[in-house]
């Protein structure tokens, strides 16, 4: 069993084929695809896909490149979808629902660390943080160029824990993760051999603490860079993280899904005999 922890697979890239290509990672071995919401426009798109395919689950979230777009309005929308989605236990949609996300913070792009979009960044991955803390939900993180930024609101905001997607910090930042209840995601960044810092923290973290993703249709692996992204390049990553650890295939499965399992327990009853 593979787990995709991490995937838009929404996007325009994918010219419509997401059923498609989820039925094709489903093929490979992969039991669930994990979508998460990056802005109110997407949030019915990730919900829909959830429902329209076995392998597909969603988070409902405002990703912090979409925060120069979003109103206040929004946050209060996501907290009452969220609310309706915890409090209608009977439907299957509402029990694929897994957490908050994409949130948190983006001091990579220049435009977004300038005021006054760096405060309203800010604002909304706290918010996020709270619905996410009122509803005992586990966060989906960008975490990019803003590690120690978004520790210091996780420590302020504290939550049931989740996943820093795409880590590429320092093994202090990924100890201090961990230790707020937290997985690390890689995925194809870890697969060139120039990501030095990346690979050693692939290499030697816990185990218990690493989940895969693919990030489709973006970081693609060095074998289709820099080409779209999709789910079932999960798999051969996966095989990247086997040989990096000195690992079997199937040790690196089992225990990545897991830890995905285990950080997001929502998902568990559906797969509890795949």
């Amino acid at each position: 069993m593979w787990i995709d922890s991490h995937c838009h697979l929404d996007a325009s890239e994918f010219a419509g084929k997401s059923l498609e290509l989820a039925d094709e990672a489903v093929k490979m071995g992969i039991s669930a695809i994990v979508i998460p919401a990056v802005h109110q426009s997407n949030f019915a798109r990730v919900r829909e896909l959830a429902e329209q395919h076995e392998a597909c689950f969603f988070t409902l979230g405002i990703h912090p490149m979409y925060v120069p777009t979003s109103a206040e309005e929004d946050l209060r929308s996501l907290r009452e979808m969220v609310a309706q989605l915890m409090q209608d236990a009977s439907s299957s949609v509402s029990r694929r629902f897994l957490g908050i996300g994409e949130i948190g913070l983006d001091f990579f792009v220049p435009a977004l660390c300038e005021s006054p979009l760096r405060e309203k960044q800010i604002f909304f991955y706290s918010e996020q943080l709270k619905i996410a803390r009122d509803f005992n939900l586990p966060v989906l993180l960008h975490v990019r160029r803003s590690q120690d930024q978004i520790l210091k609101y996780l420590r302020r905001i504290p939550v049931v824990g989740g996943i820093a997607h795409a880590f590429n910090g320092s093994e202090q930042q990924a100890q201090h993760f961990i230790q707020l209840g937290f997985k690390l995601g890689f995925g194809g960044a870890m697969t060139f051999t120039r990501a030095l810092q990346l690979r050693r923290l692939a290499s030697n973290l816990p185990f218990e603490s690493i989940v895969l993703e693919t990030d489709a249709p973006d970081i693609a692996p060095r074998w289709c860079h820099p080409g779209v992204n999709v789910p079932g390049e999960l798999v051969q990553i996966g095989h990247e993280l086997a040989t990096l650890r000195g690992c079997s295939i199937a040790q690196v499965a089992q225990q990545t899904s897991m830890n995905v399992l285990d950080v997001l327990p929502r998902l568990r009853p559906w797969l509890a005999h795949a």
